[in-house]
């Protein structure tokens, strides 16, 4: 049975970086968590790219200094997972290899979860009138927002109501979270009026 435990030992050494670049890829960004079979799957191709790097790397030959085995293969496999795990998530949040197939036209697709999320990356740094529940209007800086419509909250900071063409000031209040549930829609307004310092 012992060569069945280091089989295993060595299997888990093998995978234990695909995973780890996967937890942080999905930590760091809106995605929704997948399935356990797509999980799996998706560490699999970190694994294969991870231990790529770490065989064109030079960092291979510390591994022959440190020792052998597991130990000196974690040593070097575990931070080329989380640099990794970091890069793709960067590439992800800000849409790059996305934008470059988009220019390249091969697809018209973007890297956010969903076009609620893409519209409020596309958008940062304006203004927002949040239609409610109940015919109410509120206008504000957004400085928070939801990764999803259903759950989450908005946070607007200059906060004023839209009353019947007027607006009503929140005075004395520096921000409003308001939750997601009551927003029935998202108006993105150009900062033009407001002090342009904020972008």
């Amino acid at each position: 049975m012992s060569w069945l435990s280091n089989d295993i030992v060595e299997i888990l050494t093998f995978l234990l970086p695909g995973f780890i670049a996967a937890a942080v890829f999905y930590s760091l960004t809106s995605h929704p968590r997948p399935s356990e079979f797509t999980s799996v799957v998706h560490a699999l191709i970190f694994t294969m790219v991870v231990q790529a790097i770490v065989f064109l790397l030079p960092l291979a030959r510390l591994s022959e200094q440190v020792g052998s085995g597991a130990e000196a293969e974690i040593l070097v496999s575990v931070p080329v997972a989380l640099a990794m795990g970091i890069l793709a998530a960067y590439v992800s949040n800000q849409d790059k290899l996305y934008a470059l197939l988009r220019w390249l036209r091969i697809t018209r697709e973007t890297s956010y979860p969903s076009e609620w999320y893409s519209s409020f990356a596309n958008h940062e740094g304006c203004y927002v009138v949040l239609h409610l529940q109940g015919d109410r209007r509120i206008y504000g800086w957004l400085e928070e927002w939801p990764s999803q419509p259903d759950r989450g909250h908005f946070r607007l900071a200059e906060a004023d109501w839209l009353i019947e063409d007027s607006q009503s000031t929140l005075d004395r209040v520096s921000a409003i979270v308001i939750p997601a549930a009551q927003v029935e829609m998202v108006e993105f307004v150009e900062p033009e009026s407001r002090d342009e310092s904020r972008k």
